[in-house]
């Protein structure tokens, strides 16, 4: 299939990480100054009364007739009662803040307040809930050691996995996109004014397996194209085709995905299910961030981090050959030295006068010459003899 566009995500990453930064900039100021986290009695403790009602009520009568009944901090969820089939039956849950649980009879003091107040409206205690602070403390940290097992797995794994193209340091780089997640989605909490609840929880470990999921089939069409496009291409290059090839498969998952959590969402919203609500919206705008951080924090700080240790790696390698011609030329000259002490030795031992040895061999040499004279001058001397007699015995007969 021929890929129809190109987008440079390498080029354009510090484009992203700012637009990152600003956003979770933007939301801390807000979270800051304008609203403050709320954190579920699940985490801190204290009491969740449930009634449901008929008719309309606002939430400033039902809070005004609360407070005056007890002096704890009360917090309201509405819902829709649709266990019911009459559809003016509502749900209201007030929440009772605090390490002191409050009593049996503090909650039925509420109660009666309530009736005697709205008497029309029939209020009726649906549930009554107690939660220790140190229970919920305990519940807390539970959750927080979940996600970080669950962060050191994923590292555990990529490093496994893709090991071929520095499987460790591309698991981090994952964890890294995925605390992006978890940060947008606190401040989905925050800025909505949603108490941190186990909706909380449940949300950022789905989000944390999806973005995950993404960062993974990324890393393993890096793999495959670091293997097809050989090592002359460069890292920059090989993600960048990578993530151009996962791009059309990552949104249209995307989108599928956040139409059916939206249509949740939209009929949580009709029927004002507070529960469900702080459950859809932030799990929407999870998704949105971890596809976002999977192919623009992820990958783009894998790739800065490869030419990092890469070059790194280059410089040490260059120190290393440096600190070896360095060492092959010290010993060149500690050679020159001794080479030139042996030639003065030689050249002074050859200055010398002869040994015995050579004197001997040069007599022998005389010696020879001299006998060789002597037989030839011998030879001479019989060859004239044999030509005088000759030509005397020649005359004779003449």
């Amino acid at each position: 299939m021929r890929q129809k566009f190109h987008i440079d995500f390498i080029k354009n990453s510090k484009i992203y990480f700012c637009i990152s930064i600003l956003l979770m900039l933007a939301a801390l100021i807000v979270n800051i100054f304008v609203i403050p986290t709320r954190v579920d009695i699940q985490f801190t403790g204290g009491t969740i009364i449930k009634y449901s009602y008929s008719g309309k009520l606002t939430e400033k009568q039902i809070s005004d007739v609360a407070q005056k009944a007890t002096k704890d901090t009360i917090t309201f969820t509405y819902a829709e009662n649709l266990a019911s089939s009459d559809s003016n039956s509502h749900l209201v849950s007030l929440q009772f803040m605090g390490n002191k649980a409050i009593t049996v009879d503090e909650q039925d003091e509420v109660t009666k307040a309530l009736t005697d107040a709205f008497p029309k409206n029939t209020f009726k205690v649906e549930q009554s809930t107690v939660v220790d602070a140190s229970k919920g403390a305990n519940f807390f940290f539970k959750c927080l050691a979940a996600v970080i097992l669950a962060a050191v797995l994923i590292i555990a794994y990529i490093g496994i996995r893709f090991k071929k193209i520095g499987g460790v340091s591309a698991g981090v780089m994952a964890i890294v996109a995925l605390v992006h997640d978890l940060i947008i989605v606190y401040f989905t909490f925050a800025v909505f004014n949603m108490s941190l609840n186990d909706n909380f929880i449940a949300v950022v470990l789905m989000v944390l397996g999806y973005s995950v999921n993404d960062t993974i089939v990324i890393y393993d069409r890096i793999r495959e194209n670091r293997r097809k496009m050989g090592p002359k291409a460069t890292t920059a290059e090989v993600t960048n085709a990578s993530i151009n090839q996962c791009f059309p498969r990552t949104i249209a998952t995307s989108i599928t995905t956040l139409a059916a959590i939206g249509s949740v969402l939209v009929v949580s919203l009709i029927y004002n299910i507070d529960s469900i609500i702080s459950f859809a919206l932030p799990m929407m705008i999870g998704l949105v961030s971890g596809c976002y951080s999977s192919i623009c924090i992820a990958a783009p700080l894998w790739v800065m981090w490869k030419n990092h240790s890469d070059k790194k790696k280059a410089e040490k390698n260059k120190k290393e050959k440096e600190a070896k011609s360095e060492k092959k030329a010290k010993k060149k000259s500690a050679k020159k030295p001794a080479e030139n002490a042996v030639t003065k030795k030689e050249t002074k031992s050859s200055k010398k006068k002869p040994e015995p040895e050579v004197q001997e061999e040069e007599e022998e040499e005389e010696e020879e010459e001299e006998t060789e004279e002597t037989e030839e001058t011998e030879e001479t001397e019989t060859a004239e003899e044999e030509k005088n007699s000759e030509e005397t015995a020649a005359e004779t007969e003449d």
